[in-house]
């Protein structure tokens, strides 16, 4: 690690640390540059970069912002805009739906700079990264379990961040997708009259998710079935604006959904 003892490389850091705050509460990049006293009288210095990039960023223009910021960082990787450049080529591919290279560009700089003013709104990014992948009930189930973690660590790191009642609010949504997920399996345990199975899986989603909003249905067709009172009608029905598969498509759910326990054991 690079140790720095000199008053100037301080005034830097205090500098983009100032920078890094504004820019986060949505003012105007060139304002913000000229507020600080930063102009850019070459086009191909890091300072000009930074304000060319910042300007495209600011009007939508994510590509053409990330090729700016990915040139101070491969041509100026030392400069006082590198720091910014980082986070800001993050913020440009998740804007480009990216989530996947954009997550990865959030966890380096969390590890890069693990003190720095911006790590708040980095890891409340992180979730949003995994959030934006939560797929439809019958598919993969990872994005909501990883963004329930990263949602978690920002709230327990954090809990008095601007972002935690948005975070909260993620979870939340998070885990009633996989209670429905759950409730989904269910479903076509029962329509296979795999009766026995489907009351496991019901059993561990009453215990994982109480207060999902699908629970109270739950609970009745729990006690339904161990009462012997089997379902007569199709149950799609219970899943309101979910798409199920048609029944030839299908395959068992519980072969490739994962729950949020076994996944949580293989990370």
């Amino acid at each position: 690690m690079r140790s720095y003892g000199s008053k100037s490389y301080s005034c830097s850091k205090l500098l983009i640390a100032a920078l890094l705050v504004v820019l986060l509460a949505g003012c105007s990049s060139k304002k913000t540059m000229n507020a600080l006293g930063f102009t850019a009288d070459h086009p191909d210095t890091p300072e000009a970069l930074a304000m060319q990039g910042l300007d495209y960023y600011n009007h939508g223009k994510y590509e053409k912002a990330l090729a700016s910021f990915e040139a101070i960082m491969n041509r100026y990787p030392f400069s006082e805009y590198s720091m910014l450049a980082e986070l800001k080529s993050a913020d440009s591919n998740y804007y480009m739906e990216n989530y996947e290279e954009a997550l990865l560009l959030y966890k380096d700089f969390e590890e890069d700079h693990p003190t720095n003013e911006a790590i708040p709104y980095v890891l409340y990014q992180m979730g949003m990264c995994n959030h934006e992948q939560i797929d439809t009930i019958d598919r993969d189930t990872s994005g909501a379990i990883k963004s329930i973690y990263a949602f978690t660590k920002l709230l327990r790191a954090y809990p008095d961040s601007p972002y935690s009642k948005d975070s909260k609010e993620r979870i939340q949504d998070a885990r009633n997708f996989l209670a429905d997920h759950e409730y989904y399996v269910v479903s076509f345990y029962v329509r296979t009259k795999a009766y026995s199975e489907a009351e496991g899986r019901l059993e561990y989603l009453l215990r994982q998710f109480p207060e999902a909003d699908v629970a109270p249905e739950a609970e009745k067709l729990l006690v339904a079935l161990k009462a012997g009172s089997w379902p007569k009608r199709k149950m799609w029905g219970l899943l309101p604006g979910f798409t199920i598969p048609d029944e030839e498509q299908q395959q068992d759910p519980g072969e490739t959904g994962q729950t949020e326990s076994e996944s949580s054991q293989q990370q």
